[in-house]
């Protein structure tokens, strides 16, 4: 058995990793995949968005209870039994030893009429939860979606970086070729060949290590997408104009946007005024309330199914029962002063369920009061509880709010001083080109030396890797500015 367990288990693991795969193969197909599909694929696989829908459907339920508790309760009770030995029969009322069998149907509804308006608070805390709950989900979208954004210009980042790598390691080897040719014919010292070779060396390391850059920035993006590691995966780079890429708006407007459109900031709203309805809730307890209620009952016994009385509809008869004899046996009567009415009719066999329940069908209405006098300060301490988790509702959206206006501020200032720096190395990627430009004409002539010819290829690709990495960093923190203003994180 333990063997079939293992193999049945191992079976739908199996099936389960093959669907998987099969599911990742579909969607990625070894294609690129463009942001867009980056961010819709992680919205569908995120756990933190299927944990905040779970939330969403919660706070529906709560919501939809909230509304039905505005009406009637209506519930149907039914009890069926034996009884033996000495008991009572519920429908005569009286002792009897007899083993009976016995049903008892019934049902019954109770309203709310005024409880200091506690469930219409209450309905209303529970709408606000909802809709919170439902901004809390759109937050939690947009943070995946700007996760997502940061691993997929990663990617990219890396990408450009391997390509400036080995560019440098072609232009060294060919450079290294050329070399060899001029000390073969004896133009060039031995060692100008020899400080190549290691040269080509150092930028095989330098893209090797690109390489694995590249690998595990994938990697990030397949994690952060709930991909495994062996399904191929790549991306479309897309054609960034970073000259487009203006700061168009200063940070107060910036913030002012993000203020109006995110929707942490509604939540923390939303919450407030939940907050609000829940101090009136509490606040309804401490009033009187008053219900009401009705129901109906009937019951069966077998105890009174052999016989009944049955009335025919005639006068009834007045009769003074007998009390007593005065004189001895055979003396005169005595009769009771208070007459006896007997109705007319007569004992009939045969007394059914369906006539029992019929006839014995009892109703109720009520009209119930209940003042709160002393609870050992329930209903205080709990208005007193909601008043303070008003206040913190306060605090936390001040603190959101806050929390929204640094960050907006940081991203400002860094997208600035981001946008800086890449026309800074703008302008030192051109200077250093030229400058390499010269110097290898100089080399190629044996103008200069091997040394000053590698000082200037490896400035030039600095400043290559520090444009790229400045490009990069100016795209994504404008970006993240533009997410600030509610704009789609697409490219």
């Amino acid at each position: 058995m333990k063997r079939i367990a293992s193999l049945l288990f191992g079976l739908v693991f199996l099936v389960s990793l093959t669907g998987t795969a099969q599911q990742a193969d579909t969607l990625t197909n070894t294609t690129a995949w463009t942001l867009k599909q980056c961010i819709d694929y992680a919205l569908a696989n995120s756990l933190n968005v299927q944990r905040s829908t779970y939330n969403v459907e919660t706070g529906e339920v709560n919501y939809n209870q909230a509304k039905m508790s505005l009406l009637p309760s209506l519930n149907a009770n039914l009890n069926y039994g034996y009884n033996w030995g000495r008991s009572v029969n519920p429908v005569t009322n009286q002792f009897t030893t007899q083993q009976i069998n016995f049903t008892s149907p019934g049902a019954s509804s109770s309203v709310m009429l005024f409880n200091g308006l506690r469930i219409q608070s209450i309905l209303k805390q529970n709408a606000r939860d909802y809709k919170a709950s439902v901004e809390d989900l759109q937050k939690t979208k947009n943070d995946v979606s700007l996760n997502i954004a940061f691993l997929f210009v990663n990617v990219i980042f890396s990408k450009e970086q391997l390509e400036n790598a080995k560019y440098q390691l072609s232009s060294s080897q060919q450079q290294l070729d050329q070399t060899k040719k001029q000390v073969a014919a004896g133009a060039l010292p031995i060692s100008n060949e020899l400080n190549l070779e290691a040269q080509v060396a150092t930028n095989e390391l330098t893209v090797i290590t690109n390489e694995n850059a590249l690998t595990l920035a994938l990697l990030q993006l397949k994690q952060a997408l709930q991909l495994p590691a062996s399904v191929p995966l790549d991306v479309v780079v897309p054609d960034l104009n970073v000259e487009d890429l203006i700061l168009d708006q200063d940070r107060n407007e910036i913030y002012e946007m993000a203020h109006s459109t995110l929707p942490e900031i509604r939540a923390a709203r939303l919450r407030i005024e939940s907050a609000d309805y829940a101090v009136k809730a509490a606040k309804g307890n401490l009033y009187p309330r008053l219900s009401l209620s009705g129901s109906i009952n009937t019951n069966y016994s077998s105890a009174s199914d052999r016989e009944r009385f049955v009335a025919d509809g005639g006068d009834p008869t007045i009769t003074y029962p007998q009390i007593g004899v005065v004189g001895g046996p055979g003396g005169t009567p005595v009769y009771s002063a208070d007459p006896v009415t007997i109705p007319s009719g007569a004992i009939v066999d045969g007394y059914g369920r369906t006539d029992q329940l019929k006839d014995n069908i009892f109703r109720q209405v009520s009209l119930g009061l209940s003042i709160p006098i002393f609870n050992g300060l329930q209903s205080k301490a709990a208005y007193q509880r909601s008043v303070i988790n008003r206040q913190l509702a306060a605090v936390s959206a001040k603190e959101i709010d806050n929390t929204l206006r640094q960050n907006v501020e940081t991203a400002y200032n860094d997208a600035l001083a981001a946008s800086k720096t890449y026309s800074s190395s703008l302008k030192q990627v051109r200077a250093r080109e030229e400058a390499f430009r010269m110097t290898k004409q100089r080399f190629d002539l044996g103008a200069v030396p091997y040394v000053e010819y590698q000082v200037a290829e490896n400035d030039l690709f600095k400043a290559k890797s520090d444009l790229v990495r400045a490009k990069y960093d100016f795209i994504m923190k404008k970006k993240v500015l533009d997410f600030y203003q509610g704009k789609p994180l697409d490219y």
